[in-house]
């Protein structure tokens, strides 16, 4: 079967918001082929199947939080409403909401795509406890070594340098 969207796209369109792992509903309708529009009045006819822990409506500092962080966000100009933000459930729900061919195959790209980061996450913290139990095993001429293998797990800090000109002193 043809991938329809590669996972590596929709994993980059997946958020941690309140806690959650959840796609937006900009970026789901884009997934979908569908507007927004039509996304969300789907969901507004059978809300009865989107309970809080499905889906939830963004808080303006949320979003504006999302728009600065990330460029992308800013299609459409200034959105009437505020974005849905939907959890893997959620996105479950609407495949049966949105009935289409493109729907259901869409969704089984976005279903691996959070398998794939589940199994990712695990096997991080699979790997901090092994290297810990190792540590332990082994005395402190290791400890350089440990620190390093650390130091690459961690996340990387970019640092942004200033925009702009800068013109020499007079010296």
């Amino acid at each position: 079967m043809k991938e329809l969207m590669p996972i590596e796209i929709i994993e980059r369109k997946i958020y941690m918001i309140r806690g959650h792992k959840v796609l937006l509903d900009s970026d789901l309708a884009i997934l979908y082929g569908v507007e927004v529009k039509q996304l969300k009045r789907q969901v507004r006819r059978n809300i009865h199947r989107f309970p809080e822990d499905f889906m939830f409506q963004l808080q303006k500092e949320e979003y504006e939080s999302l728009r600065s962080r990330f460029g992308a966000l800013k299609r459409g100009g200034h959105a009437k409403y505020l974005p849905y933000a939907f959890t893997e459930q959620g996105v479950a729900m609407l495949s049966s909401v949105l009935n289409s061919d493109q729907a259901i195959e869409v969704n089984i790209q976005i279903m691996r795509a959070f398998v794939k980061l589940r199994e990712m996450l695990s096997s991080h913290k699979d790997l901090a406890r092994k290297l810990a139990d190792m540590e332990k095993k082994y005395d402190t001429q290791f400890k350089v070594v440990f620190d390093a293998i650390r130091q690459l797990m961690s996340p990387a800090v970019t640092k942004k340098g200033k925009i702009g000109f800068r013109r020499e002193k007079d010296v």
